[in-house]
């Protein structure tokens, strides 16, 4: 034993790790009070609109009906078409409505070829909106694997 001096041990040293368990109770309480809280704020004006009748639609959207034939011939509305005539009645169309939508029938045995004629037609007219029309499997043909 040394005169003056105590033995010291050495002291344990701070912890530097974040405590985790408070961390995520308070993101807890946050996550509950924001589920809580958002759907007020989302409807916390309540409005009374006025109704009028110019919000309406003022016509149904215009579409045109081109059909392929199995023999490739063509037909507008159910009317048969030349590919000039063609080209001058989706012309007018578009000129009457930019929007109009051309859906387009082709029989299964018409080649790709001619479907992307009639539809490059129907592009170079102004007629952008081009809609497939199909027809569902029947119950017997959806049934085999």
């Amino acid at each position: 034993m040394a005169f003056g001096r105590l033995e010291r041990t050495k002291a344990s040293e701070p912890m530097s790790d974040i405590n985790m368990t408070p961390l995520v109770d308070v993101m807890l309480v946050l996550v509950v009070i924001f589920i809580l809280t958002a759907p007020l704020l989302s409807s916390s004006i309540q409005l009374d609109l006025p109704k009028t009748d110019a919000a309406k639609s003022q016509s149904a959207p215009q579409f045109v009906t081109l059909v392929v034939d199995r023999a490739g011939h063509t037909f507008l509305n159910d009317q048969p078409v030349t590919a000039a005539e063609l080209a001058i009645q989706l012309a007018l169309a578009a000129d009457q409505n930019p929007d109009t939508e051309v859906q387009l029938r082709a029989d299964t045995t018409v080649p790709y070829g001619r479907v992307v004629e009639v539809m490059g037609v129907a592009q170079k007219a102004g007629l952008n909106k081009i809609g497939f029309v199909a027809q569902p499997p029947t119950a017997a043909v959806a049934s085999t694997p």
